[in-house]
């Protein structure tokens, strides 16, 4: 929904009108809605202090009875939405979607601005960034999992199979290997492409968040949340037109792509070796 009401300048720029979204906020009045902006504005200028970068106020006119008149807008960024959702009434469930849609949204950009990501050119090279972020992230999350009552294994294993679940449409680990044609011993993470990957990179990242901001306590609350947190992963997904990720194909395993990258280091330092004696 939030992307068929974006809006692209004529230097390829996205953004939003608020007039626009506000509706589908849950917010039935402009005066309302404009003090959760200035909200947001205030959060930006605390964060990055740039807040004519994401905030343009504007005015336009509008054919309202017998007569046009001009009334005032904000034009925002993806950044500038997420802070927005962020300052809304989170007892809104039109507010609690664009807090997940727009968070999802916000850290994909992030990562597709990562220098170091910008730098890689080729899908091995984005598998092997993503799946080390997503090492990094899987063990925070296991450490928030672990302070709302997720303690042994068994939990743990339980409490990823419901994020999975909610991400893949109903299938946990097992039946995501069987989706993919796996065979048995072959991990589900370690023959994800990169856009599978940069998806549970969201679903571990907002989750590990979700635990800690609500507090989560229990296994079966950190559980349900999980499973929360993949089903709007997954809408997100379906809203901009995106490949489902049980119906993205299994690639090649990460570690053949490891092996391949440390045998063409060793290649480059015999070389330079090499290069160094004759000298």
């Amino acid at each position: 929904m939030f992307e068929k009401l974006k809006h692209i300048n004529e230097n390829g720029v996205e953004f939003w009108s608020a007039r626009e979204i506000y509706p589908h906020l849950g917010y039935t009045q402009w005066r309302n809605f404009i003090t959760i902006v200035n909200k947001a504005k205030e959060a930006c200028r605390n964060s990055t202090g740039d807040v004519d970068a994401h905030f343009a106020d504007v005015s336009k006119m509008v054919h309202a009875g017998v007569a046009p008149k001009e009334i005032d807008d904000v034009l925002l960024t993806r950044y500038a939405c997420y802070l927005v959702a962020q300052n809304g009434d989170s007892r809104k469930d039109e507010i609690a979607q664009a807090q997940t849609y727009f968070a999802i949204q916000t850290r994909y950009a992030e990562i597709q601005q990562m220098e170091a990501y910008q730098s890689l050119t080729t899908e091995e090279e984005k598998r092997l960034f993503l799946r080390e972020q997503l090492r990094l992230h899987n063990s925070q999350l296991a450490d928030a999992a672990h302070d709302a009552g997720v303690i042994t294994a068994l939990d743990y294993a339980i409490f990823q199979n419901y994020g999975y679940k909610g991400l893949y449409g109903g299938l946990d680990a097992q039946g995501i290997a069987r989706r993919k044609g796996l065979k048995k011993g072959q991990k589900i993470l370690d023959h994800m492409g990169s856009t599978e990957l940069a998806a549970n990179l969201f679903r571990a990242t907002q989750a590990e968040e979700k635990l800690k901001k609500e507090n989560v306590k229990g296994k079966a609350n950190a559980n349900q949340v999980h499973m929360e947190v993949g089903k709007k992963v997954r809408k997100a997904i379906e809203d901009i037109g995106g490949t489902m990720p049980e119906d993205l194909p299994a690639a090649e395993s990460i570690k053949v792509v490891e092996s391949k990258r440390q045998k063409l280091l060793r290649e480059e330092q015999q070389r330079l070796v090499s290069d160094t004696t004759e000298k």
